[in-house]
């Protein structure tokens, strides 16, 4: 009876001694004897604003220093738009430190979501960037993308234009799309030799002959146009060996003009 008197005994002191402890970590007393006064967010950001992480963070701190849920405010930080990265932190005695990295955007990837400068494809938040060229392809080939893209972007910028679309097909064929709305298939085989090489043809092309709605690069020897607001019948062998001979300096065969509806196509030879 004594022996079982004594562990009653100790089991009361230890849950005695416990108790408070336990309360402590858990908010449940002293909150705020130990309250927490200073939240320090660091890190370069634009999307998310200190107020939207302040009212993220302040809710889950009112309990006291021991009683902060850092993993709680790791997961709701992480779930808020643009948020790529967020580490969060404690310093004794009133001190929460939350350093956050954001999504930066370089292009959107098809319909719902983004694609960050580092890779990532992340949903799109609302009101993003719409200006941002437009990639489509397999999600595993999203580096190809970035790199065929950079590749591509210097080539028209003397020309004033930009690359609005990046599209990779699953055959691994590209296609292009540039800010006046033309349309280059570039193809698989050597698509960025074919691309500089129209790129610094298109100046003339388009000086001699108009608009180009579209352009074909999957030939060996050449490409073939389609003209936008230029009737078939003025679309001559004159001007499409001036095309060639700006591509190469042998001499190209006449090629006859297909009449289309709205447009005329030609194709260019080397």
């Amino acid at each position: 009876m004594n022996a079982l008197l004594r562990i009653l005994a100790w089991v009361l002191a230890v849950a005695l001694v416990l108790l408070p402890v336990v309360a402590v970590l858990n908010g449940w007393i002293a909150g705020s004897r130990w309250p927490m006064r200073h939240l320090v967010v660091t890190g370069e950001f634009r999307q998310v604003s200190d107020a939207r992480i302040r009212s993220v963070v302040l809710p889950k701190v009112q309990k006291g220093f021991f009683a902060v849920d850092l993993p709680g405010i790791r997961t709701a930080l992480a779930a808020l738009p643009w948020v790529q990265k967020v580490e969060v932190r404690k310093r004794w005695p009133d001190r929460l430190e939350v350093a956050l990295v954001e999504h930066r955007p370089m292009a959107r990837w098809g319909a719902d979501r983004m694609l960050s400068e580092r890779g990532d494809i992340f949903p799109a938040p609302a009101g993003s960037h719409d200006r941002l060229p437009l990639f489509e392809g397999p999600d595993d080939h999203a580096a190809e993308l970035m790199a065929f893209h950079s590749q591509a972007r210097p080539l028209f910028l003397a020309a004033g234009l930009q690359v609005r679309r990046v599209r990779l097909s699953t055959r691994g064929s590209w296609n292009l799309l540039l800010s006046d709305d033309t349309e280059i298939e570039v193809g698989r085989g050597e698509p960025a030799l074919r691309l500089a090489r129209f790129a610094r043809l298109l100046p003339r092309l388009e000086d001699s002959n108009g608009h180009i709605a579209r352009a074909d690069l999957r030939y060996t020897n050449g490409f073939a146009l389609v003209w936008r607001g230029v009737a078939a019948a003025s679309v001559g062998a004159a001007s499409v060996g001036a095309a060639s001979a700006a591509i190469s300096p042998v001499k190209a065969p006449p090629v006859a003009a297909k009449a289309a509806p709205t447009a005329a196509t030609t194709q260019a030879h080397t």
